[in-house]
């Protein structure tokens, strides 16, 4: 529809979804389907679709091919484990297993070495910059350029927490109820995942990282949420980096207007 210059908007289906639960509806067909959203479409203000360049569209391509690898890769050293504590381990299963763990690490070198070469060509500053920051690899500063699209896509760092999913939920009501606050989860998982692995060592190498871990144990949190809110420092960090051109530096105290 977006090459034969039809107008697109890509929604959340699960707003959808509840905007049909809403009214209640005791007919579900595809007609209805289609009739509920298009009164979604015009009670609601949809954001227009734009299309991944042809580089985007290939390293996510590259992404999702390298998670199934690494997946195969883990199962496949789980299993040569397995077959070396047997008391007598088939030799021919053995070498074999090896010989597909060989392939599959060339694989992935592969496949990192032309998701950098790609993303080299047009953001080869960004990559330098993000990589600055202790705590972010180059796998994750690779990732967050394609899918923030160089941070174009986003105007503010909220809304890249947002769109991650590392924003903090609320949920209360009156003096009974008091839910535990969460993260939403409402994002993309795979970055969000990236950054709880890099929070790991920013908070033991990024000074403001490991200011916000400590403030966070020191009052009884949880070690688990104190990772995530270094997680969500980390992100504000990459975006204010990549919007400003300036690299990481300790010492940098923002000064916000009165």
């Amino acid at each position: 529809l977006y090459k034969n210059k039809v107008v697109v908007s890509v929604v959340n289906p699960l707003s959808i979804k509840r905007f049909i639960q809403m009214k209640l509806a005791k007919v579900k067909t595809d007609k209805s389907d289609a009739k509920a959203i298009c009164e979604y479409a015009l009670i609601n203000e949809v954001p227009l679709y734009n299309a991944l360049t042809d580089t985007q569209s290939e390293c996510l391509q590259l992404f999702r091919l390298l998670d199934t690898y690494l997946k195969q890769l883990t199962a496949t050293k789980n299993k040569i484990h397995g077959e070396a504590v047997l008391g007598i381990p088939s030799k021919f299963v053995y070498r074999s297993l090896i010989r597909n763990k060989k392939q599959l690490n060339k694989e992935v070198a592969a496949i990192e070495s032309k998701i950098l070469s790609l993303v080299k060509v047009d953001q080869q500053e960004q990559l330098t910059l993000l990589t600055s920051i202790p705590g972010i690899g180059q796998k994750t500063a690779l990732f967050l350029i394609v899918v923030t699209d160089g941070f174009n896509k986003f105007e503010t760092a909220s809304q890249l927490c947002s769109y991650v999913g590392i924003t903090p939920t609320i949920r209360e009501s009156g003096s009974s109820v008091r839910g535990r606050a969460r993260i939403s989860k409402v994002g993309n998982r795979k970055l969000r995942n990236l950054l709880f692995l890099c929070s790991f060592n920013a908070c033991k190498h990024n000074k403001a990282c490991k200011e916000v871990y400590e403030r966070i144990v020191n009052k009884g949190k949880s070690k688990k949420l104190a990772l995530i809110a270094v997680a969500n420092k980390l992100l504000k960090q990459c975006f204010a980096i990549a919007k400003s051109g300036r690299p990481y530096d300790e010492t940098y105290v923002s000064i916000l207007p009165r």
